[in-house]
């Protein structure tokens, strides 16, 4: 089972690379594959290209065939960032505004609705918070996230919700402690 990890951080040494790092040696060899966002220089502009894309359901800017390409070698995706603003970072939210597109991720038909696209996929996330777990609670952040990404997406292009595994405390070092504990629950769940 192949698996895409996306991570979307501009720091080369933040928790959140480092996250997806020791997720991605604790999944089988050979089987992996960071999309590192930042790193890779992904542009998450909308473009009339895009636009264009999303009219006629096809015809994808090359970069975004690309990364669809990235997403289709992958049986599970998961998703590693940092909260901004209750949500993820732009990098993150234009990648998939222009990966996940009409005529793949889902499509539009008169008549006919929406159809999913991608029920062959499962998704994951690893959301780094800079605040702690009753924040989070208390003013609705979390069920922000998984309203915004699990059902605004995820459901949306028919890919199965998998784990949610939050590593709270970022901004104090605290959840260093927790890593190792995510990194096992998110892989046992990549590993079935």
């Amino acid at each position: 089972m192949s698996t895409l990890i996306v991570v979307a951080h501009p720091d080369p040494t933040s928790l959140t690379r480092d996250v997806a790092a020791r997720l991605a040696a604790a999944l089988p060899t050979g089987q992996v594959e960071i999309a590192d966002l930042a790193a890779e220089g992904f542009d998450p502009r909308f473009t009339l290209a895009d636009r264009h894309s999303f009219l006629v359901g096809g015809d994808y800017p090359e970069d975004v065939a690309a990364e669809i390409a990235r997403v289709e070698r992958a049986d599970h995706l998961v998703l590693v960032f940092p909260v901004f603003w209750w949500s993820m970072p732009a990098v993150l939210k234009g990648w998939i505004d222009r990966v996940f597109v009409n005529g793949w991720a889902f499509g539009v038909g008169e008549g006919e609705g929406i159809r999913p696209g991608l029920g062959r996929l499962s998704a994951h996330m690893i959301p780094i918070a800079g605040s702690d777990a009753a924040l989070y609670e208390r003013r609705g952040y979390d069920a922000s996230i998984a309203t915004q990404i699990g059902t605004g997406i995820f459901n949306y292009c028919g890919i199965r919700r998998g784990l949610t595994e939050f590593l709270y405390d970022a901004d104090s070092g605290a959840a260093a402690a927790h890593v190792d504990g995510v990194v096992e629950r998110i892989a046992a769940a990549v590993r079935g």
